[in-house]
């Protein structure tokens, strides 16, 4: 899920959305490329000669299906809300919908039920219809339904129960390879679940691209998708794995600049010149009140200038961590939100920042550590050393 303070487009985070509304304070958004979708719908009706009524009753039928895909996200949120995990947006996407979760759950039933609510929402919509058909005759031949053809209902409610397959098959990022991960982290260590799960994914990625080749070239997109989606969780899950038991104080940047809020935005570019420094702690009275984000830095300079001061363009959501968190916690919620620049602080007072990036370098050189060897490095040496 997605969210905006108001309805401009937007990059970043899933980025080119508009922000159409907000359902129990929960912000739902539509990607543009939704828009292909609309385009597409008018563009088949047109060439199969269908009448104005005919297209609107086809645009009418593809915002009923994105109805029942957020109803789907709906139901990953309300079932994540039931363990105390709030959902940041949602965004509506050509390919379905996107519920964003601040965190993941954390044991392995949460995630099992949280998975499975989107698929049961598909399931009550299909049932529904199903009973409604049944009552009051409407069946038609399946031969006789088309995306612009058929009864509505009907039509809908094929479609409910193809969203519950797809979103079963046991891949990321599809409700099935949750499912599938939950299942498999019941009898052994998550990591190891995610990677089983993840190669189980590119298995079908490698089959749907297969398929593809021969016949549907739109199996060529789910595989690709499929497949990387695959490789992120993986790879993300690892990362979390290996930042265990390590406090933030052992990642974080010690030497770094601060501003105020009544410095200018030339300060924050002559500092980011000299230095490597790409976002900057807001500090006033010794109290970290904002953080100056490079993005929004250059969008006020090209508005109004470098003597724009710093506090009108600084964030105020600092995600503050203490330098005795865990690693594990703090880039869960630096990968899972809209903050990439944690203020590392102890006993109130500012002593760090932790950025993605640096959490980066200390997995390299850890891993790097465990892998040298101090024979490796007298191989090496100049004679006479």
């Amino acid at each position: 899920m997605s969210t905006l303070k108001n309805n401009t487009l937007r990059q970043g985070g899933m980025g080119w959305s508009w922000r159409i509304g907000s359902i129990s304070g929960i912000d739902v958004y539509i990607h543009a490329t939704f828009l292909l979708i609309i385009l597409w719908v008018i563009l088949s009706h047109w060439m199969q000669g269908s009448t104005l009524a005919g297209t609107l009753a086809g645009l009418v039928f593809t915002l009923a299906i994105f109805g029942c895909v957020l109803l789907h996200e709906f139901g990953h949120a309300l079932a994540a809300k039931r363990y105390n995990i709030k959902t940041r947006d949602i965004t509506l996407l050509p390919i379905g919908g996107l519920a964003r979760l601040e965190r993941m759950p954390d044991q392995p039933r949460q995630e099992l039920w949280v998975a499975l609510a989107g698929p049961a929402v598909n399931v009550a919509i299909a049932s529904m219809l199903f009973v409604s058909l049944s009552l009051t005759g409407g069946f038609q031949p399946i031969d006789q339904l088309s995306v612009a053809q058929g009864s509505l209902l009907e039509r809908l409610m094929l479609v409910n129960v193809i969203l519950v397959l797809f979103n079963l098959i046991p891949a990321f990022p599809m409700d099935g390879g949750r499912v599938l991960r939950a299942l498999l982290a019941t009898k052994m260590e998550y990591t190891r679940a995610t990677q089983i799960a993840a190669k189980t994914g590119q298995g079908f990625a490698f089959l749907f691209g297969a398929i593809g080749l021969f016949g549907n070239p739109m199996l060529l997109f789910v595989a690709l998708f499929i497949w990387i989606g695959a490789s992120q969780e993986s790879s993300l899950v690892q990362m979390q794995s290996s930042l265990g038991g390590i406090p933030v104080s052992r990642a974080m940047i010690t030497d770094y600049q601060i501003l105020h809020p009544d410095d200018r935005l030339g300060r924050a570019v002559d500092l980011i010149i000299a230095g490597s420094q790409q976002e900057f702690p807001v500090v006033e009275n010794g109290t970290v009140v904002g953080i100056l984000r490079r993005k929004e830095m250059l969008i006020a300079l090209g508005r109004s200038g470098s003597d724009t001061p710093v506090a009108e363009v600084m964030r105020h959501d600092i995600c503050p961590v203490d330098s005795s968190d865990m690693l594990e916690t703090a880039f869960a919620s630096m990968s899972s939100g809209e903050c990439h620049t944690l203020p590392v602080l102890h006993g109130g007072r500012l002593v760090g920042l932790l950025t993605m990036e640096n959490v980066g370098e200390f997995i390299a050189i850890q891993a790097a550590m465990k892998r040298g060897r101090p024979i490796e490095i007298s191989r090496i040496a100049p004679a006479g050393a």
